[in-house]
This record gives C-alpha cells, sequence and structure tokens, in this order.
C-alpha cells in the first residue's frame, strides 16, 4: 500500500471513479446549485422573519408624536428658501430653526479634490444634538436627509427635511431619552454623508487626498444606530425600505423587521426593491414574484453602490436603513405625516431600547419579500456546489498530469512517472501568472495615468480618456495573444489551467464573504463557461471558434459593457436601436468613471476586483485558449 503523498502510489477507487466522471459531477454540481439557489424564494425552503433583540419592544410604546400640522408649516417655509437658493442648501435657515428648537447646533464643512482635475468642490453639512436627559452622552441615534436643491435631478426630499425638523421640536420636549440623538441633513448626497462620517470618526475611508472631511465642531456618543429618510411628498401611498449598504454591506436583519412592522402597524403599504407583498394562488406565480424580488435584491448588491446615504454607516459598525416614501398617484389614497411621523418616533424609540448594539439577528441574508427571509446557512450552499465544482476540476486536471497513461506499470514508467513533476517549467509557469497579476494591479493603479495623457496630449474629457483607454486594454487583451504566440508544453498548459481554477473558486469564496450576490453573480456565469475550456489542440476548430466569441463576452470590461447595455434598454424599451447604442455608449463611459471615483472615495471594491482579480484569471484562461504546443509526453 502506497503513501498519500507518493506520487507513485495507485490511485485509488474512488479516485478513478472521480476521473471517469468528472465531467457529469461538475455538470450535475452546477445545475444543483442554480436549481437550490432557484427554489430559495419558495416559502419552504425560507423562513419568516422574527426579533431576536428582546430590549428593542417593538410597539409597546404609546405613541404621542402629531407632526403633521408642524411638518407642514416648515415645509412651506422651506419651499420658500428653495425657491431662494436654487442650487444650494439654505445652511442659515436650517442653523436657525435647530437654534430655535434648543438643540446644539453646529456646521460641517468639507471638500473634495477631484482626482481627475484637480479641482476643488465645496460643501457644508448643519447637524443638530438633542443630549439625552438620561444619560451622559455615550450613545448616540442618527435621523439623517439628504438635502437636495430645486435643480437636483432627483427626487425631492424637502418633505423629509420638514418632517426631520418636526420630529426633533418633539424630541426636544420628551425625558426618556437615553441616547442623544443626531439631526443632520447633508448636501451633495453621499459625498456629504461620508465627510459627516469620516470626521465623526476621525478616518478617510477612501484614498488620501480626495475627500478632505475636515473636523467637527461637536459630537455626541458612539453611533448606534441611523435612520436615513427620504419622503417625496407630504402625501404617500408607500414606504420602501432599503437596506443594501457599501460592498453589499446589509444592516442587521432586526432593524429592518423593526422598520416593516411599524409601517404595518400604520396601515401604510410596506415595499422591499419596490416590490409589494402580493399573494398568489397559483403557486407557480408566487414563486417567479419571489425570486424576482430576491434576484432583484442580488442585482442591486452586487454592484457594491449604496441605495442611500445609509449604506454608508455599515463599515463604522452601525447599523442604518433608509426609508423611502412615495406621493400617490392617480386615485391612490395617500398617508399624511401624521402616521408617518409615528412610524419614525416608534423606530427610534424602539432603538432607544436597546442596551448594547446589534448582535442578535443576521448581517448576511437575502429577503425574497418583506416578512420572509434566507439566511446565510442557506444561501451558501447553492454557490458552494459551483465553486466545489472547480475545484474537482482541478483536481482531476491535476491527477490526470500525475498519472501515466501506459497500462504496463514498468519500472521506466514509474520513474518516468515519479519525474514527470520535475518536467514542469516552474519558471515559465511562475512568470505567467505573476505578470498576469501585475498587470490587473497596474491596470487597477493607472485612471490618474490615462487621464493626464489624454487631457495634456490629446485635449479630451476625463470620461473620454478613460474609455479609449479602457477599449484599448481590452483589444490589448484580447488580441495581443494571437501576436505573442509562444510554444509551451502541453503538461505546463495543463498546470495554468489548474492554477486558475483553483484561483477563480478561491476568490469566489473569498468575495462571497464579504459580497455574497458579487460572488454568485460571477459564479454563476463564468463557471458553465470554464468547464468548457481545453487547451488549443484538443478542440475543433467550429468549437474553438464558439469558445474565444463567448469568452470574449465575459471579459470584465465587455461583461460590463452589455449589462449597461442590457439596463439601458430595460429603461428605455422604445427608443430606436441607433438611440439605444448611443444612449449605451454615454452610460457605459459615466459608469466606468462612476465605479472608479467610487473606488476613490468611498472604498468601493468593484473596480479594484475587476481589475485586479478577474481581469488576470480572465487573462490565464485566455491564454490556455491560446497557447500553442511544443511538446506532448502524452
Amino acid at each position: 500500500m502506497g503513501l498519500l503523498t507518493d506520487p507513485r502510489a495507485g490511485t485509488g477507487k474512488i479516485i478513478k471513479l472521480l476521473l471517469k466522471w468528472e465531467k457529469p459531477l461538475c455538470f450535475v454540481l452546477y445545475i444543483g446549485g442554480v436549481v437550490w439557489l432557484m427554489l430559495l424564494a419558495l416559502p419552504a425552503f425560507n423562513d419568516n422573519t422574527y426579533f431576536s433583540e428582546n430590549a428593542l419592544l417593538p410597539g409597546l410604546v404609546t405613541k404621542e408624536s402629531n407632526l403633521e400640522q408642524t411638518s407642514k408649516q416648515y415645509y412651506y417655509e422651506l419651499s420658500h428658501e428653495m425657491k431662494r437658493y436654487p442650487d444650494n442648501m439654505p445652511y442659515a435657515w436650517l442653523s436657525a430653526k435647530f437654534s430655535q428648537l434648543h438643540l446644539d447646533v453646529f456646521v460641517h464643512n468639507f471638500s473634495l479634490i477631484y482626482p481627475f482635475q484637480e479641482q476643488k468642490f465645496v460643501g457644508q453639512n448643519v447637524y443638530g444634538i438633542v443630549r439625552a436627559p438620561r444619560a451622559s452622552s455615550t450613545e448616540a441615534i442618527v435621523v439623517s436627509v439628504p438635502y437636495r436643491p430645486i435643480n437636483s435631478i432627483y427626487l425631492d426630499t424637502a418633505p423629509s427635511v420638514a418632517l426631520l425638523l418636526a420630529f426633533a421640536k418633539f424630541c426636544r420636549k420628551q425625558k426618556y431619552w437615553a441616547k442623544d440623538i443626531i439631526f443632520l441633513v447633508t448636501e451633495h448626497e453621499q459625498l456629504g454623508m461620508q465627510a459627516w462620517l469620516d470626521a465623526y470618526h476621525g478616518s478617510t475611508s477612501g484614498q488620501e487626498g480626495i475627500l478632505l472631511a475636515g473636523d467637527l465642531s461637536g459630537r455626541a456618543g458612539s453611533i448606534q444606530a441611523a435612520i436615513n429618510l427620504e419622503f417625496h411628498a407630504m402625501k404617500i401611498t408607500s414606504i420602501d425600505v432599503k437596506v443594501e449598504g457599501l460592498n453589499g454591506q446589509l444592516p442587521n436583519l432586526d432593524l429592518f423587521n423593526l422598520a416593516q412592522n411599524m409601517i404595518a402597524k400604520e396601515g401604510i403599504q410596506q415595499s422591499f426593491q419596490r416590490r409589494f407583498d402580493v399573494n398568489y394562488r397559483d403557486k407557480f406565480k408566487s414563486w417567479w414574484y419571489h425570486f424576482n424580488t430576491l434576484m432583484s435584491m442580488v442585482a442591486t448588491q452586487a454592484t457594491g453602490v449604496p441605495t442611500g446615504n445609509h449604506g454608508l454607516f455599515h463599515r463604522f459598525g452601525i447599523e442604518a436603513i433608509t426609508l423611502e416614501g412615495f406621493k400617490k398617484s392617480g386615485k391612490e389614497t395617500g398617508t399624511n405625516f401624521y402616521q408617518v411621523g409615528r412610524i419614525v418616533e416608534s423606530i427610534v424609540r424602539s432603538l432607544n431600547n436597546l442596551l448594547e448594539r446589534f448582535h442578535q439577528s443576521y448581517f448576511f441574508y437575502l429577503l425574497p419579500s418583506t416578512d420572509r427571509y434566507i439566511s446565510i446557512g442557506l444561501y451558501m450552499r447553492p454557490l458552494v456546489l459551483m465553486i466545489a465544482s472547480l475545484f474537482i476540476k482541478a483536481f482531476s486536471i491535476w491527477q490526470r498530469l500525475q498519472t501515466s497513461n501506459n497500462s504496463n506499470e514498468t519500472k521506466k514508467n514509474k520513474q518516468s512517472l515519479s519525474n514527470k513533476v520535475d518536467k514542469f517549467d516552474i519558471g515559465s509557469i511562475a512568470s505567467e501568472v505573476l505578470w498576469a497579476h501585475i498587470f490587473g494591479v497596474l491596470i487597477m493603479a493607472s485612471p490618474r495615468i490615462f487621464t493626464l495623457i489624454g487631457s495634456q496630449m490629446l485635449n479630451l474629457r476625463t470620461e473620454d480618456s478613460l474609455y479609449i483607454s479602457f477599449a484599448l486594454i481590452t483589444i490589448l487583451t484580447i488580441f495581443g495573444r494571437f501576436y505573442l504566440k509562444r510554444s509551451i508544453k502541453y503538461e505546463n498548459i495543463l498546470l495554468v489551467f489548474v492554477i486558475a481554477l483553483i484561483e477563480l473558486a478561491t476568490a469566489l469564496m473569498c468575495i462571497a464573504m464579504h459580497n455574497f450576490s458579487l460572488a454568485l453573480v460571477t459564479a454563476v456565469v463564468y463557471v458553465p463557461i470554464v468547464f468548457l475550456i481545453t487547451p488549443h489542440h484538443e478542440s475543433a476548430s467550429r468549437f474553438r471558434c464558439c469558445q474565444y466569441i463567448v469568452w470574449i463576452m465575459l471579459h470584465p470590461f465587455i461583461s460590463s459593457a452589455i449589462v449597461v447595455m442590457g439596463y439601458t434598454y430595460l429603461n428605455f424599451p422604445t427608443d430606436p436601436i441607433p438611440s439605444l447604442f448611443l444612449r449605451s455608449y454615454r452610460a457605459n463611459k459615466q459608469a466606468l468613471v462612476f465605479s472608479i471615483v467610487d473606488s476613490m472615495i468611498y472604498g468601493n471594491w468593484f473596480y479594484n476586483v475587476a481589475t485586479a482579480v478577474m481581469l488576470p484569471m480572465w487573462m490565464l484562461f485566455w491564454n490556455v485558449m491560446h497557447s500553442s504546443i511544443a511538446t506532448s509526453l502524452r
């Protein structure tokens, strides 16, 4: 009986069985993972939401607020101020209103040095603090609103500012607060919120010297939770609860359940991903509806872009959500700010009851509806099946490299087998893998150089410089292999293939620990195509041509462009084809710039993963498909 570590030992029955059924087994694992994932939308495969943190005491307090009239008054005054300052935030008016309520009022100044053109943008945040009468300012809750001027391209948030002021007036009169309450109005959307959080915690989330957060004149306690308000009208018909944060982070599930429970108690329609809970008698329709809701969350989370200002709190260990209210349309019955104010009061008072940070419930979950969830213990298994198929394929190829094809195990064959590993050109293989990753890291760090060259030499705009540069990089990575052909041993090609498979599987597992949705989308798209990849001389010419086309479409930059094009079509389905292509071209340029800027300012990983992780692996598989065979020991 040979040792397990002895390559000369005969392969066991399990290994022989694995080598024989490798392709069917990998196929079954992948299909099983996809089917299992789809079944998670069924009620039998997920669970009802519930409260794990008993200290919240949701809905057990007597609600005392009536913010309707006060909100209306503030709204009319704010509307007048907004007309006076159509492009800016009325800092003086907001500070005066907070001061009239006897809050501790502070103004936070911040600036942004645009990384590509050295332009400087400035902004201000205004915030007031209600000090806890029953504690010593050791903990705090944030209620925030992103201010949007009249000329903003986004939906109006003036009603939210009015509600925040009305709620601040209510809170100032109460004596039961055990935590400080910070009422924050931010400028420039997520930029102002990121600057305020960086200044509050004395940190820098993005690259140094880009977002200059400045200092805060006043602070409260350690922030336990945050509620971001985005109500677009004084009368609303539904409230959507947003949870997706930066890099796919999510708040504690108890906070989401708390918001949904309080909204339901006030009789307002609740939604998630702008989709309401619909009960179909037909089980297939019910499953399909909930599956679409689930996939909407996956698609949103995979980008790593926060769906609201709440998404920037999560990296600091602060649980936060956004409540977005939509105005009534047509004959729908609207809900005034009496009920909405009671919702905010209920949530904040429940948070006031917390004795410690959220920790009881899940931080990793998927949501097929507002009242059901899928825990990490359930949704990780389908992904693990897909990833396991990659490991099995890599192991099978490695075993074939270690096993002699000759039926007669002569002494000569055994000696050849024992030395086969020594015949790998380790230096060539290591350099190929290393240079692929060095290339990816250089591309990740190159946007400033590209914009500098484009603006100074060719007088191009930032988005044009970046788009042209990355288009040239895409062409270089695709067609460069045709002109830089080199002969390589068959065994070396397969070893590169094994390394690429293991790296892809490991990368998917690592990404899944931080952003499951991004890993899932990548696995669903890449894994079946990787199974079809074979070295150059093992595939027929027609099949090889199809391989090339499909793999080119999976190039990180090309696949991103295809996704943007599809999104453009979904938003403008009636436009003619030339108009759609023009819109897609512009959207692709903007998406590229936004992804790079997000990585610099906020620390979004999407661009970094695409360039430093996925691009090198794509190149390794591309090299396997194109390498010319010098000699073969088969």
